[in-house]
């Protein structure tokens, strides 16, 4: 299992467009992919879960991920929230 957390850097939070193309992302892989905001957690390849956590600007989340390709998955999810959000 490996992690990172991530504080939301964009005005807009974690709105629709990226929110869909972090679930793209995190769709892609074997891995399961868990995305954190305090004591909420939802499955991250779930466009509605993800969005539910209705992550605003200033906001710390952190990414999980488990299976045979985390590694790859949690740099490729941790250089995407960093150019995007």
């Amino acid at each position: 299992m490996k992690e990172f957390r991530y504080t939301v850097m964009d005005p807009l939070g974690m709105h629709a467009r990226p929110a869909g193309i972090f679930v793209k992302e995190a769709s892609s892989c074997e891995s399961s992919v868990r995305l954190t905001k305090g004591e909420k957690s939802v499955d991250a390849k779930k466009i509605f879960g993800v969005m539910g956590l209705l992550v605003k600007c200033g906001d710390e989340v952190t990414v999980t991920v488990e299976g045979p390709d985390e590694a790859e998955v949690v740099m490729r999810l941790e250089e995407f929230m960093k150019n995007n959000l």
